[in-house]
């Protein structure tokens, strides 16, 4: 059900909020000092990275130059957000865990966009990221943070864990469809690719130019790490199929799922409603691509029901840096301080 209305809280923005982002020189890091840079409310105090520690933000990123002329990287502690009013981390899964309860004393908010505290079961970290949870005590406090599904706990929320762009395609497109009883629980598929981006910045040989260019291929077959919080974002059973796609951002996930008794003939309308009044969410007939959301924090979905097969088709894409990262932190954000959830965020793709 869409609670925007309901549950968006609009109020002046008053004095301006101090923010600390931790883990600043990645893709990420670079997305989220570029949309606070713009922003009406939040004002960047610092920005960490260990392996860039004293260099300017500049220096790393030419493209921040003129909105951060004399900032530079301070090293990744819980002390560079002292005094803040916010903290963003966007660091390596486990750094989090070492850091957040630190941070927590530091700090006003944290809105975290690693997985460190997304699953609210501790017992899926050693099976699905290798390691057990450091603080598995935080889980429970940590609010979910995809505000078009889960919306009425971020307000005045201590932490947040964003969710990132995998689970958050696939879960715009069939969290509706699972939540509202329409298809089947069990046995849904999802083939989704992405940008080289989404690697995150680190040298790989995977990811090198001519490794990906002119390339298009599958990985992490049936054990990729973010199945489990799939299924808890949707609230079901699925397989999941990551590629990786020669372009720079994007995700287009495509998801499948087998109808209830009884059909499900206006499937459009499913997604119409969950999302009526959401402002990043695009529902519409159109075949959804990730040039159209290339540089805005705006998802676009579609869906079909093939009567030949009784599959249900539905479709998600989004920009893998904005919406499905460093965007929706921003969203959350501003959720968090009871500001409208589209404060400093683009609405509109870049194109050509």
């Amino acid at each position: 059900m869409n609670v925007y209305a309901s549950h968006r809280i609009v109020v002046g923005m008053g004095q301006t909020k101090a923010v600390a982002v931790l883990g600043a020189s990645g893709y990420t890091g670079a997305e989220l000092l570029r949309l606070l840079s713009s922003h009406p409310g939040f004002e960047v105090v610092a920005a960490t990275a260990s392996s860039h520690e004293g260099m300017a933000v500049a220096d790393v990123h030419p493209s921040l130059a003129a909105a951060y002329p004399g900032l530079s990287f301070g090293p990744s502690e819980a002390s560079a957000a002292d005094g803040a009013d916010l903290a963003f981390c966007a660091l390596p899964h486990g750094a989090s865990q070492r850091l957040v309860p630190k941070l927590l004393g530091c700090t006003g908010h944290i809105v975290d966009l690693a997985a460190d505290f997304r699953l609210k079961d501790a017992g899926l970290y050693p099976v699905w990221y290798g390691v057990e949870h450091s603080c598995p005590e935080l889980l429970e406090v940590a609010v979910y943070g995809l505000p078009e599904l889960d919306r009425a706990k971020l307000f005045g929320a201590k932490l947040v864990a964003a969710p990132g762009c995998y689970v958050t395609a696939s879960a715009l497109a069939l969290a509706p469809f699972v939540r509202g009883g329409f298809v089947e629980p069990t046995g849904m598929v999802v083939d989704a690719a992405s940008g080289v981006s989404g690697a995150g910045r680190k040298l790989a040989e995977t990811t090198q130019f001519a490794t990906v260019d002119e390339d298009f291929t599958a990985y992490s077959l049936l054990h990729h790490r973010h199945t489990p919080e799939m299924e808890q974002a949707i609230g079901g059973q699925l397989i999941f199929t990551p590629h990786l796609a020669p372009m720079n951002r994007g995700i287009l996930a495509t998801c499948y799922a087998r109808p209830l008794a009884g059909g499900l003939d206006r499937r459009l309308d499913v997604l119409a409603r969950a999302y009526r009044g959401e402002p990043f969410v695009v529902v519409s007939d159109r075949i959804p691509s990730t040039k159209a959301t290339l540089g805005s924090n705006t998802a676009h979905v579609t869906a079909r029901v093939d009567d030949r097969t009784g599959w249900v088709v539905s479709i998600c894409a989004l920009d893998n840096l904005v919406k499905g990262a460093a965007g929706q932190a921003v969203q959350c954000a501003n959720a968090v301080m009871g500001w409208p959830e589209t404060s400093g965020l683009p609405l509109a793709g870049v194109a050509p």
